[in-house]
Formats: structure tokens, sequence, C-alpha cells
């Protein structure tokens, strides 16, 4: 009987331990606040406070610090992952909403749309060691994994800038279709995929070349082509699937990443913005700006869940494990 019960104490000790869930993070645009999220309960557990018309998010590689772009302050805060306290500011230029962190977490690359520059941050130090200067409206950044590029859209120039870290320059541009939103690399760092808000297409870029190998037209029968705006964009780390936040048209699409075709569109909550992976890449979480709430998708059956409400204007998304 007392090996029953340890046995059964160690199988319940480890079912909670597979339930343990990640806590997700949502910047409320107009709340000027973060919703707190568990995603296996489905519900919202906080929201916390944290400056004026926050937007971009990111977490820092070691997920010990949260990083959050509140626009209107012109600043980064910088805030303890788990007790949520303000621990530091980064200067980030003007009305700062994406940025983009180094592999290593020791740079920050910020866009300043009403600058055209990308602001460097050397965050140890809490200083901007350098200011490049880009197209008209920058928005979309990432770096790449391998930490060679830095690519920085600009939404008016309708251009890619591909940075060189190393010397902080631009070496090349690729023109694009208009109003670029987003752009993100995948895990092997061989290609960009880049997103046209107004032309409602996604971009397949090849990183050795730096030009276009496809472009994927997003079209969903019933829905006006004028509500087809897509912005976030994230593929898994195998590159078996990527998925595309089409903004008002309320839907995320689910893009086969090696055949480039579009196999399905998800149906979420109205205008989504942006999107993040679980940890362990088995579930995904939207942010939908104007029905207030988030989704959550189950990968494995590309099945949207539950939506959790979570206050006015959801931007950006994080997830802690």
């Amino acid at each position: 009987m007392r090996r029953l019960k340890l046995t059964t104490l160690a199988f319940a000790t480890l079912f909670a331990c597979q339930l343990q869930a990640e806590t997700v993070f949502v910047t409320l645009e107009k709340d000027n606040a973060i919703a707190v999220l568990d995603p296996v309960e489905g519900k919202l557990v906080k929201t916390v406070n944290v400056g004026q018309r926050p937007r971009g998010i990111a977490l820092s590689p070691d997920h010990k610090q949260l990083f959050i772009a509140t626009s209107d302050d012109n600043t980064i805060r910088i805030f303890d992952a788990t007790s949520l306290k303000e621990v530091g500011r980064l200067p980030s230029g003007e009305d700062p909403e994406t940025f983009a962190l180094s592999p290593d977490g020791k740079l920050m690359y910020v866009s300043n749309e009403d600058d055209s520059q990308v602001t460097v941050i050397d965050i140890a130090s809490k200083k901007a060691v350098q200011k490049i200067k880009v197209g008209v409206e920058p928005e979309g950044i990432a770096a790449s994994p391998d930490n060679r590029w830095l690519v920085s859209a600009s939404e008016t120039t309708n251009m890619l800038h591909w940075i060189d870290t190393k010397s902080r320059q631009i070496v090349e541009n690729t023109l694009v279709d208009p109003r670029p939103r987003a752009v993100n690399f995948t895990a092997d760092s061989q290609q960009l995929w880049a997103t046209s808000e107004m032309a409602g297409t996604v971009m397949v870029l090849d990183t050795a070349s730096k030009q276009i190998v496809q472009t994927i037209k997003l079209d969903v029968a019933g829905i006006s082509s004028d509500l087809i705006q897509p912005v976030g964009v994230v593929i898994d780390k195998d590159r078996h699937y990527a998925y595309v936040a089409m903004g008002p048209a309320n839907r995320v699409a689910v893009i086969n990443a090696q055949t480039l075709q579009v196999e399905k569109y998800l149906l979420v909550g109205q205008r989504v913005w942006n999107l993040a992976f679980s940890p362990d890449q088995k579930q995904l979480y939207t942010t939908n700006g104007i029905s207030n709430d988030v989704s959550i998708i189950n990968l494995a059956e590309q099945k949207v869940l539950k939506s959790v409400a979570v206050g006015r204007y959801p931007w950006g998304v994080a997830v802690k494990p």
C-alpha cells in the first residue's frame, strides 16, 4: 500500500509538472498596461500598469527581464519578468513601437518611425550607441538568429534594409510590396519572411541573395481584399509552418513553409495584430486589437481553442516558459 501511495504521488507530481503553464504577457495599448494570462486555465490572471501606450514587447534570452516599448513615454521600460516591477529604462528615441534583440541579448534595435532611423542600444550600459538612418516610417525589424543581419522594414519607402550587424551599415535594400509591416527570420537564418499590409501578401526572401523567392497572395472567400492586411508573422523552428496575422480579415493564415502554399485560414478575434508561439510551439497566441481578446490556437489540430478577454487594444505578445 505504501508503494502504491508513493507511485500515485509521483504520478500526481509529474502530471502537475506537465500542466505547469507558461505565462503570456500582452500589451494593452489603450489601458497603458499589460495583461498576464494563464494559458492552461485560459484566463486573465492580472493586469499591471506599465506606462503610456505600450506596444512592442519581448523577453530577454534568459527570460529574466521583460522589455516593453511605451510609445508615448518615448522609452523602453525594463521589468523583472517574475515580480513585474520596473527595474530600468532604455533611451529608445521618439515614439518607439517595435524593436528586436540581438540573439545574445546584449543589444536592442529600436524602430523610430518619426525619425526614419533605427536606434542601437547597449542594454547593460543603458546607452544608445548608434543611430542608423533607414527609409521612411520604419516599423518591422528583426535580427537573424546567426547574428549576422538586422533587417528594417520601411513602410513608406517600401523597402527592406539589410544592415550588417558588425559594421552597422546598410549593405543592401530590397524593394517589396507596399507597406511592409513585419519581418521575421527562420530559425536557420536562411530565409526572411515579410508581410505587405496594402498588397495582402507575404514575401519569402532568400537571405544569401536578399531577393524575393516567392510572393504568397492571401485570399479568403467572402472577405473583401481591402480587409486582408497581413501584419505579424512567425515561423516554427523546423520551418514546417508559418502563421500570419491578417488584421481586419480576423484570421490567421496557415502557410506550409516548405511548399509555400496557404493550407488554411483560422478565424480568430477582430483585427489580429501579432502572434507568438508557446515555448514548445504546440500553441499559438494572437492579439486581437478590436475584440480586445487573445486567441489560443492548438497547432497540432490547427484549431482555435479559446478566446480570452484581456483589456483594451491588445497589441504585442511575449511568452515566458
